[in-house]
């Protein structure tokens, strides 16, 4: 059913994906194949990675952005005003998945992180004002709730702006809606590509802390519920999907496990450092916070949070959203929640060929 919910939304349609060659913009493109819009621009300051994609092939050889008949690689940056205008002209649907998103980076450069994360988040609001955009979808992080650092901090105040956009848009059209999502296996700045780079290096594998657990979930997993979003967002929810928790210390042991094979080391020949928490990381991640629990509906693999500012143009019921319910939990957070074992680990990451560029 959801297959052909897709397949109306999007077919014959014009998209925009801002961070598109990114993990999670490449792989929203990659999956909008398949429902034939018109026009997809892949929008990114990233000159290489812009280049690798455009000559990107499947299975079978064959190149897959010429499936898309007007298919546009722009190279720009969401900071520019002017540039993200003349992406957006006529579009109808945007992801947008452009940010900085590393913690330590955007911790010893804060305005930087500012500049992408929160102005170029409100360029986008008022270039889809502009071009009369029906849905903007916008990526936030596990981050953004009660941050710790200055990449969860811009992230929440992207929210916050996207939220607002619903109620400050007047007589426009445009609905815009978040996502917020735990770690991403393989994405560019997992711990997954790092561990794999030091055992192929023989060197020891740094570990901040083996009791540090964190959500996680695929990048199959990470799109279905970009899409289920965009079927449901009616302006200013976030919506989350419902995943799997992981202790970073059985982490380890599942990946030295699968890559000493790879690349025929022992064991024993796989040294742990460990090296603390970095600037800004936590000890848990959270999802929801309570104030957000205390209003949200859950159904069977998603949690969806209404806007908690009174908006007179903006008053959700349960009863809006297929199959949902009142929300149960008091927060949803990877502290209250048992890790998954090391066999399910090794099958959540495993079972499916990342296709992020995680270098």
């Amino acid at each position: 059913m959801i297959q052909k919910e897709l397949e109306k939304t999007f077919r014959g349609k014009k998209i925009l994906v801002t961070g598109g060659t990114g993990c999670i913009g490449s792989e929203i493109v990659r999956q909008l194949l398949k429902y034939k819009p018109n026009v997809v621009r892949i929008f990114s300051n990233d000159e290489d990675n812009t280049y690798r994609m455009m000559h990107e092939i499947d299975d079978t050889g064959t190149k897959m952005m010429h499936e898309i008949p007007d298919r546009r690689f722009l190279i720009g940056d969401v900071r520019d005003k002017e540039r993200v205008l003349l992406a957006m002209e006529d579009i109808d649907i945007v992801y947008h998945a452009a940010a900085l998103k590393h913690v330590p980076l955007c911790e010893y450069n804060p305005f930087e992180a500012i500049k992408t994360n929160v102005l170029g988040t409100q360029n986008v609001i008022k270039a889809a004002f502009n071009a009369g955009v029906k849905k903007v979808i916008s990526i936030s992080t596990d981050k953004a709730v009660n941050p710790t650092n200055t990449m969860g901090a811009t992230k929440l105040i992207a929210e916050k702006l996207i939220i607002d956009a619903n109620e400050g848009k007047g007589s426009k059209e445009t609905n815009f809606a978040s996502v917020r999502f735990g770690n991403v296996s393989f994405s560019r700045g997992s711990v997954i590509p790092l561990f794999e780079e030091q055992i192929r290096q023989k060197k020891p594998i740094t570990i901040t802390n083996p009791d540090m657990t964190r959500f996680m979930m695929s990048i199959s997993d990470t799109i279905e519920l970009v899409f289920k979003a965009t079927l449901l967002a009616k302006g200013g929810e976030i919506f989350i999907l419902k995943m799997p928790v992981v202790r970073l210390g059985d982490l380890v042991d599942v990946v030295i496990e699968t890559y000493r094979e790879k690349y025929h080391y022992k064991k024993e020949d796989i040294e742990k450092k460990i090296i603390g928490l970095r600037p800004g990381e936590k000890m848990y991640e959270e999802l929801m916070t309570e104030s957000e629990a205390a209003l949200a509906f859950e159904t069977e693999d998603m949690l969806i949070i209404p806007p908690q500012l009174v908006m007179p143009s903006i008053n959700y019921a349960v009863s809006d959203y297929p199959n949902a319910r009142n929300c149960k939990l008091s927060r949803y957070s990877s502290r209250d929640i048992k890790p998954i074992s090391k066999n399910e680990i090794k099958k959540l990451l495993f079972s499916e060929n990342p296709s992020c560029d995680s270098s």
